[in-house]
């Protein structure tokens, strides 16, 4: 069964950090782009960060560049969202999704994207 499942979502204080991880599983991972959206209350679901199968980050969301950060472990299969200097406005459901895109790519747009999973709720607040 092709899936992703999101995971390590929790309560932080403004100013900190969570590192979300993204399991993969039924599907040769090396040969996906993998991407991180999130929806927060009330909002769309929009576009965070992406990894090409060659693992080179591409931000959706410029804004986030200097604390989000985007990273792939091939031995285990995952992919990971570290996040710093959280602020309340990143309080929201994170997805992962994956794609078999072109090499070194990444999908122009969240349609694009075949698989997706359960998401993880981050929420910042003090």
């Amino acid at each position: 069964q092709i899936q992703t499942v999101a995971s390590g979502g929790g309560l932080v204080q403004p100013g900190g950090s969570l590192r979300l991880s993204c399991a993969t599983s039924g599907f040769n991972l090396d040969h996906y782009a993998v991407g991180w959206f999130r929806q927060a209350p009330g909002k769309e679901r929009e576009g965070v960060i992406c990894i090409s199968n060659n693992d080179i980050g591409t931000y959706y969301d410029d804004s986030l560049k200097g604390r989000f950060t985007i990273s792939r472990d091939h031995t285990k299969r995952r992919v990971y969202l570290q996040m710093n200097s959280l602020k309340p406005e990143d309080t929201a459901i994170y997805y992962c999704a994956a794609d078999r895109a072109g090499w070194g790519t990444c999908p122009h747009a969240e349609y694009e994207y075949d698989t997706w999973g359960q998401g993880t709720q981050v929420t910042v607040s003090s």
